[in-house]
């Protein structure tokens, strides 16, 4: 499983961060979008080294960045100074990495941060890159085309919030866990209907990439979901549910290339054809 989803953290590093920020309008997010790829080399380098000093001071390398991109965060609510549906879930997208960051410090260095396993931490880092910002930023992007309707504010806000309440739930029990994965889940699911029934029907007809991958990173989404709702159910109610290792290998790995990837090439084109 380690390799996997060391795979899986160095696509979020290098692609789904970067890509993301420049679909972020707001300070100081084009010059860390060049910048990225500079602060992701040490966090990719860590992944692969084994515990100890050299590989937790790359980590913290890397985290250093993350905490950089937070701090954009309380920079843009004060120059903006809306708490929109849109609006929350990009500054969710901003500040989330940074919890990335210092679990990855904490597994390289043997830490068990709040006393959680090491196995728990490293999830949590290709978690936070992909749940925590892609998913948080694509329905935020999905909100802003349509902002006055009622589906596209609730994935903007279920998207954060499930986020938050999965990672709440560590320090809870299973059942706040379970709760976290359906709030999270309901927005995804959300994304994914407003993406296939209204941007790639609009899209499709014009830029075939574009709305095929529209309609990957929708589709994906429906069975990645239901493993993580499988999995959240199962641990809460004691009931059969997938290994940790079957959850990187399909819920992880389709999460990364089958939605996060297409969504963000897609948004990056829509953006290129229609700036």
């Amino acid at each position: 499983m380690t390799a996997l989803v060391n795979l899986i953290v160095m696509l979020g590093m290098f692609a789904a961060i970067p890509i993301g920020l420049t679909l972020v309008d707001g300070p100081g997010t084009a010059r860390a979008a060049r910048l990225w790829p500079i602060a992701a080399v040490p966090g990719a380098l860590a992944l692969w080294l084994p515990r100890g000093p050299l590989a937790t001071g790359l980590a913290a390398c890397y985290a250093g960045a993350t905490l950089g991109l937070a701090a954009l965060a309380p920079l843009r609510l004060s120059r903006t100074r809306s708490l929109a549906p849109a609006e929350i879930a990009t500054l969710t997208a901003l500040a989330t990495p940074s919890v990335a960051g210092i679990a990855l410090v904490a597994e390289r260095s043997g830490h068990r941060l709040f006393g959680f396993d090491l196995k728990i931490l490293a999830l949590t880092v290709p978690h936070f890159h992909f749940a925590g910002f892609t998913a948080a930023l694509v329905a935020g992007l999905v909100c802003r085309t349509a902002p006055d309707r009622l589906a596209a504010r609730a994935a903007a806000l279920s998207v954060p919030v499930g986020t938050l309440l999965v990672l709440a739930g560590y320090f809870v029990d299973d059942w706040a866990q379970l709760l976290g994965a359906v709030v999270l889940t309901t927005g995804m699911w959300l994304v994914g209907l407003l993406t296939w029934r209204d941007l790639r029907a609009r899209t499709g007809s014009r830029d075939l990439l574009t709305g095929r991958l529209l309609a990957v990173s929708s589709a994906v989404l429906l069975a990645t979901m239901l493993l993580a709702l499988w999995w959240a159910l199962g641990r809460a109610a004691g009931l059969p549910h997938p290994t940790l290792t079957w959850m990187a290998a399909t819920h992880g790995l389709g999460n990364a290339l089958g939605f996060a990837l297409c969504a963000l090439l897609a948004w990056r084109r829509l953006k290129e054809l229609h700036p």
